[in-house]
């Protein structure tokens, strides 16, 4: 299968409002350092897939792009701060990001972990402060975007994997990527569903669906690309995953099965989002077709 479109389009939106926000207020003084680093990981480009997902998924229940932006930002800000802080010796130890520097490496340690807390945090304030909707849409988004990125979602998944903690079987493996990478894919599905509440039960339960699979293709499409990838397709160090001794699709499966693993994961990924939306969601079948191709 050829590489798969992607929705620029969104992703060139996406750009150009992460590009005119800023973190300091006029008040605070002696801090423009950190703002430095943040801005240095968060503008270092990417397809910016979690953002664009929830700009393609508004409009795929009918919804302006525009609407969901400030939360689609706050996803963002909160992908970037686990890059910088997986990046950290004392995770994954990585000195390449996004085709330069680590954040780490640019600014020390110490503002790299300032820089990826300030980033989790002020993604909140955004969105609080910025997000248009009813009050309680906006509270069940940022519910969401809370439980995906803690202890039962992306920082527990962190910990199984540093700590090897997973049950040792395919289901234990499935189960620590869904929380590691599945769960802030899924709220960049479901917070824009959820600020659009007069989503029928069925639908959002449908897309649940189709967020959790995709969560799944990621994550094996990822594995697999460690392993085959180049430093400078994938803008990172290839191969960290077996010099860390992770546990990944790849590790449990082998490359040929992983495959295997990814085009069906991408046929249950198509058949989840066709049942979601069966009126059709073009920009979300192109990235979905994206994810299962991709190269970097």
């Amino acid at each position: 299968m050829s590489a798969g479109e992607y929705p620029d389009a969104l992703r060139r939106t996406v750009e150009e409002y992460l590009a005119q926000l800023t973190f300091i207020d006029a008040e605070t003084t002696g801090a423009d350092g950190l703002e430095e680093a943040m801005r240095y990981s968060l503008l270092a480009g990417g397809k910016r897939i979690r953002p664009v997902l929830a700009l393609a998924t508004a409009r795929a229940i009918g919804q302006p792009a525009e609407a969901v932006l400030p939360i689609a930002a706050a996803l963002e800000l909160i992908h970037t701060y686990s890059l910088i802080h997986d990046d950290l010796p004392a995770m994954d130890d990585d000195d390449l990001r996004r085709g330069r520097p680590t954040c780490h490496k640019a600014f020390g340690e110490n503002v790299a972990i300032l820089a990826g807390d300030g980033l989790y945090a002020e993604a909140f304030r955004h969105v609080l402060e910025r997000q248009p909707g009813e009050p309680a849409a906006i509270l069940a988004a940022v519910r969401e975007l809370a439980s995906a990125t803690g202890v039962n979602g992306m920082v527990g998944g962190q910990y199984l994997d540093v700590a090897a903690s997973a049950p040792k079987d395919p289901a234990g493996l499935r189960h620590l990527h869904a929380l590691k990478t599945g769960r802030l894919i899924g709220a960049s599905i479901m917070c824009p569903l959820l600020l659009a509440p007069t989503q029928p039960p069925a639908t959002i339960d449908a897309f649940r669906n189709f967020a959790s699979e995709l969560g799944v293709l990621f994550q094996i499409v990822d594995d697999i690309l460690d392993v085959v990838g180049t430093d400078d397709a994938l803008g990172k160090t290839q191969g960290s995953d077996e010099r860390l001794g992770k546990r990944t699709y790849v590790s449990e499966f082998g490359l040929e099965r992983a495959r295997e693993l990814a085009a069906e994961s991408h046929a249950n990924a198509r058949a989840a989002l066709q049942s979601a939306a069966p009126g059709g969601a073009g920009e979300l079948t192109q990235i979905t077709d994206f994810i299962y191709t991709r190269t970097s």
